[in-house]
């Protein structure tokens, strides 16, 4: 199978049509091979318009998908940037063509060993992966410039928003009904946080952001 080919149909196909048409962004796209963060298994559908996933709570979403949720949250070449879970890198490696450095965080060791081999071995020289709580985000490395989250969440943690830079943007979907999320952009401005709603959609979901259940009697 020639990916190289896929690659460019799926950019054609799906993702100049969702209107994402920014040449530096369709840049990261050509130059990110999506089926290296595959299973073998899964590498033949690399490039459909499905989400894949690579382990247990932790996939790649639909193209179109992903590159509506990096438009709207306008990266910019001198940005640092968190992925809130990591897992196999793609999202990480993608956005380190588009910032200054890009930093995915996992709390699987395993996984994070397999992404930093994997980014090492593919020359992704500006993109890392380390072990660490999701709802904790990075706060050693903290500010960030840009924080996206690599998943739809019913709750988002205050330690997201507290780790933004002034005017540094957080990138998330958030589930407004059951399976349909919402996708934010929260932005940072002095003591206060904001978010505006950039469009709808439905991504894998990360379950390990559920609310709690409460009970009434």
């Amino acid at each position: 199978m020639d990916h190289s080919l896929a690659r460019q149909f799926m950019i054609d196909s799906q993702i100049r049509p969702s209107g994402v048409t920014d040449p530096e962004q369709v840049a990261a796209f050509v130059n990110t091979p999506r089926e290296a963060f595959l299973p073998k298994s899964q590498e033949a559908i690399a490039y459909s318009e499905l989400a894949i996933e690579t382990s247990e709570d932790r996939s790649v979403w639909r193209p179109r998908d992903f590159a509506l949720l990096v438009e709207a949250a306008e990266p910019r070449e001198d940005d640092v940037a968190l992925v809130i879970g990591a897992g196999a890198g793609y999202e990480t490696a993608l956005l380190s063509h588009l910032v200054e450095t890009a930093i995915g965080v996992d709390d699987n060791e395993a996984i994070v060993n397999q992404t930093t081999e994997r980014l090492a071995d593919l020359g992704f020289e500006s993109a890392l992966c380390v072990e660490g709580k999701l709802d904790a985000g990075l706060p050693d490395q903290a500010p960030f410039d840009l924080i996206l989250v690599n998943g739809m969440v019913e709750t988002v943690p205050a330690a997201w928003t507290d780790q933004l830079s002034e005017g540094g943007r957080l990138a998330v979907v958030v589930e407004s009904e059951a399976g349909l999320g919402a996708a934010r952009i929260y932005t940072k401005a002095g003591a206060s946080v904001s978010y505006r709603t950039a469009f709808e959609v439905t991504v894998p979901k990360f379950s390990a952001f559920d609310r709690a259940e409460t009970f009434t009697f």
